[in-house]
């Protein structure tokens, strides 16, 4: 078993990973897609999976809102999570990368890179780490 610098178990590739063992991105990609590539359906086609995403993300819209917003959940509604609902929009989000063979960690890095250059002076800097 590995840890990482926080002393976090480190999923290894081909052991089954646990709650709190920590994932990079590709290694989720991996796991979504054996996940669905044991199904005869397999992928859905993207426009399924963004609407997919859109329903997840207003799930997700209805926790914060009740937990940090204006608008607490009636009686009648069960419980639910942000973290589960954050996790279930990551799910899909995977399952929309992988069916049009993005590479999450190359996006990532892309995305990352643009905002570091166009955003470099926008906000004020901390003085102090």
């Amino acid at each position: 078993m590995a840890t990482n610098e926080e002393g976090g178990r480190r999923y290894l590739r081909g052991e089954t990973p646990r709650i709190g063992d920590v994932m990079d991105i590709e290694e989720m990609q991996e796991r979504v897609d054996r996940w669905i590539g044991q199904f005869e359906e397999g992928y859905f086609p993207p426009a399924i999976i963004m609407l997919r995403l859109a329903e997840e993300v207003g799930e997700l819209a209805r926790e914060i809102n009740d937990r940090f917003g204006m608008k607490p959940k009636r009686p009648d509604e069960p419980e639910g999570s942000v973290e589960l609902e954050l996790g279930d929009c990551l799910f899909v989000l995977i399952s929309l990368a992988n069916s049009l063979d993005i590479r999450l960690d190359d996006v990532f890095t892309a995305v990352m890179e643009k905002f570091q250059a166009r955003d470099a002076n926008r906000w004020t800097r901390k003085t102090s780490p």
